[in-house]
């Protein structure tokens, strides 16, 4: 049996909804249950890769400096800032996805959708700018291009 259900990735998801439909492509995604809880999943996915790569990096660069304790996970996006991965204004706008990523995995109180869903896009534009950063920085620690 093969599957009637179209093709989309996450980068459609993302131009979609950064674009002036919003309202449109929200409402179209709301209808559809298996796409909406897709793109949940894929969200929190992209979230928790993130955090996985957070922790690698403080670990990495706390060698010798003694055992920090257990971090939240907003905490991980916030202490890149203090490695020098990024700057504190958006370690604070990425850290946000953290409580996001708890609302998509908990679903607190049956979380307003259109609150979480107003969050893709800016979850998704920060999410490309940190993969840039981490990037970036990672490349000049190996002597790499900047």
């Amino acid at each position: 049996m093969t599957s009637t259900l179209p093709h989309w990735s996450v980068t459609d998801v993302y131009e979609s909804l950064s674009s002036r439909e919003f309202g449109a492509a929200l409402e179209a995604l709301r209808a559809d249950e298996i796409r909406l809880a897709a793109v949940e999943r894929m969200l929190e996915r992209i979230v928790m890769r993130a955090i996985d790569v957070n922790e690698h990096l403080i670990t990495e660069r706390s060698r010798g400096e003694g055992r920090i304790g257990r971090l939240t996970y907003r905490d991980t996006f916030l202490m890149l800032a203090d490695i020098g991965v990024y700057e504190k204004d958006f370690a604070h706008r990425i850290a946000a996805s953290a409580g996001l990523r708890n609302i998509l995995v908990h679903d607190y109180n049956d979380a307003d959708r259109q609150i979480v869903h107003a969050s893709i896009s800016s979850c998704l534009r920060d999410d490309h700018e940190y993969v840039e950063r981490v990037a970036d920085f990672v490349d000049a620690a190996e002597g790499g291009p900047t």
